[in-house]
């Protein structure tokens, strides 16, 4: 199985929502498996969590999960046009595994989830892409074959799944279209972690 690390911070649950139904897409594709992780919030008083492992929801994740993984999708809302500090301290701490050269070659996508319309979600998807080409990732977007990105009227983008809360809407609670562009980005990461695995495979046994 390949197994795809969805990996995300979320505090409002949208970004979670949202990572929910890209596993969702993950898992329509044979032969993939979809891994589900956060991390820990930061604050200026400390650079470890206060506990060890979260009170609910996903475990907390490892820089094995991440050797481990054949893709990786990556998530955070906006921070004023930028990735969440929680989210960036996580991978400021990724030295040992770009040293090895672990995620060289391995696809990845990003998603994110804003309050407002304009609220940075295309920015935060960039600055979650900058690392990961420094790691040598393959990045993956949405194409406009995807019929729910042309009709979308919230979130939605060809750089990754975005969700658009709006002021007064229900925590985590994703439009049709946008439930539906996050799934399509998790299948098609997994095709071509599948896709990747098994060249792989095939050259090594040639």
């Amino acid at each position: 199985m390949a197994k795809i690390l969805v990996l995300y911070y979320s505090r409002s649950g949208a970004t979670a929502a949202l990572a929910r139904q890209i596993c969702r897409g993950i898992e329509t594709i044979t032969d993939a498996e979809a891994i589900l992780r956060t991390v820990a919030p930061v604050s200026a008083d400390n650079e470890r969590p206060v506990k060890p492992v979260p009170g609910d929801g996903p475990p907390y994740a490892t820089h094995d999960d991440l050797r481990r993984a054949d893709g990786l999708a990556l998530g955070s809302p906006t921070r004023l046009g930028n990735m969440a500090a929680p989210l960036k301290y996580f991978i400021d701490g990724l030295g040992p595994l770009w040293f090895e050269g672990a995620l060289v070659g391995k696809p990845a996508a990003v998603f994110s989830a804003s309050q407002s319309m304009h609220g940075g979600n295309e920015t935060t998807l960039l600055s979650m892409m900058l690392p990961l080409f420094h790691h040598g990732m393959l990045l993956l977007g949405v194409p406009y074959t995807e019929t729910a990105l042309n009709e979308t009227r919230s979130g939605g983008t060809p750089y990754g799944a975005t969700h658009v809360s709006g002021v007064a809407a229900a925590k985590g609670a994703l439009s049709e279209h946008e439930a539906q562009i996050a799934k399509a980005l998790g299948a098609r990461l997994a095709e071509m972690a599948v896709k990747l695995r098994d060249r792989a495979g095939a050259t090594l046994h040639e």
